[in-house]
């Protein structure tokens, strides 16, 4: 299964001025970008504070929000959009794969992205640079230590000030 990794960040590399900022400082055409790249894929991976942090789940597509307690949001579960997954990365891929999905998005957050990344299991990375300094905040691994290498795909403009940059991650 390809899993491409797409957040937006500023130019100082920061998602988020902590864990549970929404995403409402980002532009139209950031939206309508990850609007169209999730929906092409038809499932988005979320982990759980990045699902609070949005409040509702993205129509369209499947929403697969991974919680170390799915149980006790059983009762927003709707089958097909929204729904709340625990486990590894690898069962995460053989769960929706089971559903006949051949890609997902995954879409944060940063101690999400760190765990996929690590585990050798992200394809690509889409990364939208807003034209922005927070100065400080959350980039979109959480810090952790990590070695991956990209090899650039892609660079456009997405709008006047804001680039969309799409990488391969070389295995």
């Amino acid at each position: 299964m390809k899993i491409a990794l797409m957040m937006v960040m500023t130019a100082d590399g920061i998602i988020a001025k902590d864990k549970n900022q929404n995403v409402d400082w980002s532009s139209e055409a950031d939206k309508e970008s990850f609007t169209t790249e999730t929906k092409k894929h038809g499932v988005v991976i979320f982990g759980e504070t990045t699902y609070l942090a949005i409040g509702k789940p993205l129509p369209g597509r499947l929403n697969l929000v991974l919680s170390m307690n799915p149980e006790k949001y059983k009762d927003k579960e709707e089958k097909g959009l929204l729904e709340f997954y625990k486990g590894s990365p690898q069962e995460v891929i053989k769960f929706l794969e089971k559903k006949g999905f051949k890609s997902a998005v995954l879409g944060g957050g940063a101690g999400t992205n760190a765990i996929w990344l690590k585990a050798g299991l992200v394809d690509e990375v889409i990364l939208t640079v807003e034209p922005k300094i927070f100065g400080r905040g959350l980039n979109f691994t959480e810090g952790e230590d990590l070695d991956v290498s990209l090899e650039l795909l892609e660079s456009k403009k997405i709008n006047t000030n804001i680039v969309q940059l799409r990488y391969k991650v070389i295995k």
